[in-house]
C-alpha cells in the first residue's frame, strides 16, 4: 500500500510539473497574441485585453495557489510579491507588462521545478533498480516471491544478466555482477560463491567478493544467493531514505539566504507601499508613483536568489548519487568544496587493507625453488592471518600447491610458529623466535631485516635444520590507484595529504614516500587520531577524513567532512559518514571534491547574478529610468539563468 501511494504522489509531482510548463508555454502565447493583435490590427481593445487575461490566468494560476497556501500559514514570500506586482500592472492599465511579467515568472518557477525535478528522478531512480520479484529455492522447487516477503535465509536463484533482488552472499556459482548502480564502478566485479560454512558472519564481516547487493545485475552465469537483509533495510533502500532526507539538510548559503528573504521582503513591501505615494512629494500623478512602485516591486523580488543554491545543491547531490556517491545535504557539499587538507587512514584507505607477500630471499645457497615449498607447506597449515596471506601470495605467484609435507605447526604467541618439514623442525618468525630456539642469526642477516623493516615490511626469519636459510617479508601495500589519485588531488588545489596510522613510523613513512603523501602520523591510538584531528582543524579550519567509518568513528566525527570509503553494504559508514563513497574505489575521491567545488563556484555565479540584478535594477526603477517591461525581462532573465547555470552540475564529469 505503501508502495502505491509512493508511486501515485511521484506521478502527481511529475504531472503538475508538466502541467505548470504547459500552463506558462500557454500564458507566452497568449502574451505574444495579445501584443500582435494590439500592435498589428485595429481589432477592438477588449480582443487583445481578452488574450492578455488569459495569458493572466495561465501564468498566475500556479503562483496564485502557492502564495495562497504560505499567506494562510503567516508568510509573505515571493510568489505574493509577484502577484501583487501583476494586479498592480492590470490595475494602471499595464496588462501587457503584467501578463509578460507572469509569463517570465511562470516560465522560471516551472524551470526551477523541472530542475528539481530532474535532479530527484536521478536519485529516484534508485528506487526502480529493484526487481519486484524473488526466485526462491524451497529443495527442488523454485517459487516466485514478492521481495517483501523474502526472509532472511532464504536462498534465491539468480538467473543470468537479471537484477539480483536482495543484498546476500553468493552460497553457489561464481558471476561477474555489475554493481554500477550502487558503487558507480564502471567494470564488472567477480564474484565467487563462499566456502560452505555452519554459521555466516555478520553482512559486513564477509570478504566482499561473497556479497551482492540488491538492484546490481547478474552475469552470465547462474548463481544462488542467502539473503542477509529484509527488502527495507537492503543498502539500496538506504541509500534512497538518506539521499531523500537531503533537502531537509539546508546549506549554510540556503540558511543565510532564507534569514535574507524574511525580512526582505517585508522591507520591499514597506517600500513599495511608501512609493505608491510618492505623488505627494514630487510632481507626478498618481498612476505613474503607482507604476513606479509596481516596476520596484518586480525589480526587488529575489525570486533567482531564492532558487540559486537549493537548485544547485540537489543538481551536485544528484549528480553524485548517479557517481555512486552519497553527500549528506547542502552542509556536506559546501563544506567539501572548501577543503585544502584531508588526512587519510591508512589500513583499506590508501592501502589494500591486505597483507601482501613482498620479499622471499633463500640464504646460505638454499635452493630457491625448495625454500618456496618449505615456506608454503609450513604456512599453509596455520590459521594466523599473516600465514594465510603468505600461502595465498606463494600459491598465485608459484602457481603451486602444498602436498601436505609439513605437520605440527604450533603458535609461538607474539614470535611465530614451529612445525615439521620432512621430519626436520622448521621455524618461521622474529629474531627472538631463533634465539630462544638456540638458532644464530648472522649479522649480515640482522642488517637486511633493519633495510626492510625500515622500508615498512614486517620481516620473518625462516631456520631449518638449525640455521637460518632465508627471510620472508609481508606488507600492507598501497593502493595501484592511490599515487595517481593524490597527483590528481594535488592538481585540484588540496595542499596538505596527511596518514593517521596506528602502525609504525617507518610503515607509514615508507607508505609516504611511494604515493606522495605531504606527512604521517603513525603509533597512533584512536584517541591520539582524534587529537591530531583536532589540531589540523586548528591549523586549517576545515579538515576532511577519509577512512572506514567504523574504526575511525571519533576521529571522523570531529572533522568538518567525514568520508567513508566502501559504504555499499556498511550499516555505519552510511549511517556516520557525511560523504559516502559506495565502492571501496579511492580513484572517487578527485570527482567528489571537484563536483563539491564546482557546485560551491555555481552558488557564488548564481547568488551573484541574482544579487546583482536587483542591486543594479532597484535604484534605476526608483529613479523611474526604465519601465516595468525591461523590469521584467531582467529579472525573470535572472532566474532562468540561474536554473539552467545550476542544471550543468548534472552533466559534471571532471576531477
Amino acid at each position: 500500500m505503501k508502495n502505491i501511494k509512493e508511486k501515485a504522489h511521484k506521478h502527481d509531482n511529475t504531472f503538475k510539473g508538466k502541467r505548470e510548463l504547459y500552463f506558462a508555454i500557454l500564458c507566452g502565447v497568449f502574451v505574444l497574441l495579445g501584443f500582435l493583435l494590439e500592435r498589428l490590427t485595429n481589432l477592438p481593445d477588449w480582443i487583445f485585453l481578452l488574450s492578455y487575461i488569459i495569458a493572466y490566468f495561465f501564468g498566475g494560476y500556479f503562483i496564485t495557489i502557492e502564495a495562497y497556501r504560505k499567506i494562510t500559514k503567516g508568510g509573505f514570500d515571493i510568489d505574493f510579491l509577484m502577484i501583487a506586482a501583476a494586479v498592480g500592472a492590470a490595475y494602471i492599465g499595464s496588462w501587457a507588462e503584467g501578463a509578460l511579467l507572469l509569463f517570465l515568472f511562470s516560465l522560471g518557477h516551472a524551470l526551477e521545478h523541472y530542475a528539481m525535478n530532474k535532479a530527484k528522478k536521478s536519485i529516484e531512480a534508485l528506487s526502480d533498480l529493484s526487481p519486484k520479484i524473488a526466485l526462491v529455492k524451497n529443495g527442488n522447487q523454485i517459487i516466485e516471491t514478492a521481495i517483501e516477503n523474502l526472509k532472511i535465509g532464504d536462498v534465491i536463484v539468480i538467473k543470468p544478466n537479471t537484477k539480483i533482488a536482495a543484498d546476500g552472499v553468493i552460497v553457489l556459482g561464481n558471476s561477474s555482477i555489475n554493481q554500477a548502480s550502487i558503487t558507480g564502478e564502471s567494470m564488472p566485479v567477480d564474484k565467487t560463491a563462499i566456502r560452505s560454512t555452519e554459521k555466516l558472519p555478520e553482512f559486513k564481516h564477509i570478504d566482499k567478493k561473497h556479497t551482492v547487493f540488491t538492484g546490481t545485475i547478474n552475469g552470465d552465469n547462474i548463481i544462488e544467493v542467502e539473503v542477509l537483509k529484509l527488502n527495507q533495510d537492503s543498502t539500496v533502500a538506504r541509500l534512497i531514505k538518506m539521499v531523500s532526507e537531503v533537502e531537509a539538510q539546508k546549506s549554510p548559503t540556503q540558511r543565510l539566504t532564507k534569514k535574507f528573504e524574511k525580512w526582505y521582503v517585508p522591507v520591499v513591501m514597506i517600500v513599495v507601499f511608501l512609493l505608491c505615494f510618492a505623488h505627494l512629494v514630487i510632481s507626478e500623478s498618481f498612476v505613474t508613483s503607482l507604476y513606479r512602485a509596481i516596476t520596484v516591486l518586480v525589480a526587488a523580488s529575489p525570486c533567482a536568489l531564492a532558487i540559486s543554491t537549493p537548485s544547485a545543491v540537489l543538481s551536485g547531490v544528484a549528480r553524485a548519487a548517479q557517481k555512486g556517491v552519497l553527500i549528506k545535504g547542502g552542509k556536506a557539499l559546501e563544506d567539501l568544496g572548501e577543503i585544502t587538507t584531508i588526512a587519510f587512514d591508512k589500513t583499506g584507505t590508501l592501502t589494500e587493507g591486505k597483507p601482501k607477500l613482498t620479499n622471499i630471499i633463500p640464504l646460505n645457497n638454499f635452493n630457491e625453488n625448495e625454500f618456496i615449498k618449505l615456506v608454503l607447506e609450513v604456512e599453509s597449515l596455520s590459521n594466523h592471518p599473516l600465514a594465510k596471506a603468505i600461502a595465498s601470495d606463494l600459491i598465485k605467484l608459484y602457481k603451486i600447491e602444498p602436498k601436505n609435507k609439513a605437520s605440527n605447526v604450533k603458535e609461538i604467541q607474539g614470535k611465530g610458529i614451529s612445525a615439521l618439514y620432512y621430519k626436520e623442525e622448521v621455524f618461521i618468525g622474529n629474531v627472538k623466535l631463533m634465539e630462544n630456539s638456540g638458532i644464530k642469526v648472522p649479522e649480515l642477516v640482522i642488517s637486511k631485516m633493519r633495510e626492510l623493516l625500515k622500508n615498512g615490511h614486517t620481516v620473518m626469519l625462516v631456520a631449518y635444520k638449525n640455521k637460518v636459510v632465508g627471510i620472508i617479508s609481508v606488507m600492507d601495500i598501497p593502493r595501484k590507484t592511490a599515487v595517481n589519485t593524490l597527483k590528481r588531488l594535488k592538481a585540484i588545489g588540496i595542499k596538505r595529504m596527511i596518514m593517521l596510522t596506528g602502525d609504525h613510523q617507518n610503515v607509514g613513512d615508507a607508505i609516504a614516500k611511494e604515493i606522495g603523501l605531504t606527512d604521517v602520523k603513525g603509533n597512533l591510538l584512536p584517541e591520539d587520531k582524534v587529537s591530531e584531528i583536532k589540531k589540523l582543524i586548528e591549523q586549517n579550519k576545515k579538515v576532511a577524513m577519509v577512512g572506514d567509518g567504523v574504526n575511525d568513528a571519533p576521529a571522523m566525527a570531529l572533522s568538518t567532512v567525514s568520508i567513508a570509503m566502501g559504504a555499499a553494504g556498511s550499516d555505519v559508514a552510511l549511517e556516520t559518514s557525511d560523504v559516502a563513497l559506495m565502492s571501496d574505489k579511492i580513484e572517487n575521491l578527485p570527482f567528489v571534491i571537484g563536483l563539491s567545488r564546482q557546485s560551491k563556484r555555481i552558488i557564488k555565479q548564481n547568488i551573484w547574478i541574482s544579487l546583482g540584478v536587483v542591486v543594479l535594477l532597484v535604484p534605476v526603477t526608483i529613479l523611474g529610468l526604465t519601465n516595468i517591461g525591461l523590469a521584467v525581462a531582467f529579472h525573470e532573465g535572472s532566474t532562468i539563468v540561474v536554473v539552467l547555470n545550476a542544471l550543468r552540475l548534472l552533466k559534471f564529469n571532471k576531477t
